[in-house]
C-alpha cells in the first residue's frame, strides 16, 4: 500500500546534504518555524549521503526520504557526483531533488538539470532572505506539488 505523505499526519522526511553548520542551522530554523511537520536529517558530505540514502553502516535504519535538499560543494565527494549517482540508481531516482547552493555559474545550474536535479535554487548571502527562501521552497514543494508515494514500512 502507498500513501501520500501530505494526505496523512507523517511528517516530511528531509535530507538536508550540507557542510556548512551554519546554512544547516538557518535551514533548520526555517524548517522548524514553517506549517509542515517534518524530520531533517543532515549528511555533511556526499559520501554521507549516499551511505544514508542506501541505508548502509550507521544509516541502517534511516527513513527513506522525502525529498533531498542538495548543496553542490561538498567534501569527498561533490553535489554533481551525488545527484548523478542517485539518478541512477533504480530504488532512489524517483526521490525528488532539490538543489540549494550558493553558485550561481550556468554550468552548474546546466548540469544539476542535466543530472535530473527537480529544482534549482541559489542560497541568498543575506539570512533572513536565507530563512525566506527555505519558507517558500517548503510551501511550494511541500503544499502545491504532489510528492511520490511512499510504501508503507520504507
Amino acid at each position: 500500500m502507498t500513501t501520500t505523505r501530505t494526505q496523512t499526519a507523517q511528517p516530511i522526511d528531509i535530507l538536508l546534504v550540507e557542510d556548512n553548520p551554519g546554512d544547516v542551522r538557518l535551514t533548520e530554523e526555517a524548517f522548524k518555524e514553517g506549517r509542515i511537520e517534518n524530520n531533517i536529517h543532515v549528511a555533511r558530505d556526499g559520501v554521507e549521503a549516499l551511505a544514508f540514502l542506501r541505508k548502509e553502516g550507521t544509516f541502517d535504519d534511516a527513513p527513506r526520504p522525502d525529498l533531498v535538499l542538495l548543496d553542490l560543494n561538498l567534501p569527498r565527494m561533490n553535489g554533481d557526483e551525488v545527484l548523478a549517482t542517485l539518478k541512477a540508481d533504480d530504488e532512489l531516482k524517483s526521490i525528488p531533488v532539490v538543489v540549494l547552493t550558493s553558485s550561481k555559474a550556468e554550468e552548474d545550474i546546466v548540469t544539476s538539470y542535466k543530472h535530473h536535479a527537480n529544482a534549482y535554487l541559489t542560497k541568498p548571502i543575506d539570512p533572513a532572505a536565507f530563512i525566506e527562501t527555505v519558507r517558500s521552497f517548503e510551501e511550494f514543494w511541500f503544499s502545491v506539488v504532489r510528492l511520490p508515494p511512499v510504501e508503507d514500512g520504507r
